[in-house]
């Protein structure tokens, strides 16, 4: 198994794409900082646990840049940070080039960064797992269902069929 951390949107709503795809064995939903500077204040984050044979770190990749805006700048970046957070050095080079091809794929210019993982801290419990708990919530119908829509439209191969919601 390996890890690797995504920075998007919420992350309930990460959690929920993440937690909807073949070959994640584990979602952990909070906050994640970098050891670099300009990203070593927390932002909402998972630590996605992933077996490669299953599902490889450029699919991850290319799901989590089309499952939020990766190229809108906008004023709540440094609580939404769109990031990869790596584990050790050949992965955070991996995911930069991998981030460099998936440019190709975007009219505009993506604003995720490749991040070395500094510390996570996890969310409370009752907010863990959040979509799946509770899936008919506003914020679930209006922020996560669209992101899990692509997921199942566009990646329909590697969700997990009983995790879409009618």
């Amino acid at each position: 198994m390996q890890q690797i951390g995504f920075g998007g949107g919420c992350h309930w709503c990460t959690e929920a794409v993440f937690a909807s795809l073949r070959g994640v064995e584990r979602v952990r939903q909070g906050w994640i900082a970098s050891t670099l500077e300009e990203a070593n204040t927390f932002s909402e984050a998972v630590i996605v646990t992933f077996d490669k044979k299953a599902i490889s770190l450029e699919t991850l990749i290319e799901i989590h840049l089309h499952t939020h805006n990766a190229t809108s700048n906008h004023t709540l970046r440094k609580k939404y940070r769109s990031a990869i957070y790596t584990f050790d050095n050949t992965q955070q080079r991996k995911a930069q080039s991998i981030l460099e091809q998936q440019q190709k794929s975007f009219d505009k210019p993506l604003v995720t960064r490749v991040y070395p993982f500094g510390r996570f801290r996890e969310n409370s419990e009752r907010y863990l797992n959040y979509y799946h708990n509770n899936p008919h919530l506003p914020f679930c119908q209006t922020r996560i269902e669209p992101k899990l829509k692509i997921l199942f439209d566009k990646y329909a191969e590697y969700a997990i069929v009983a995790a879409k919601k009618d």
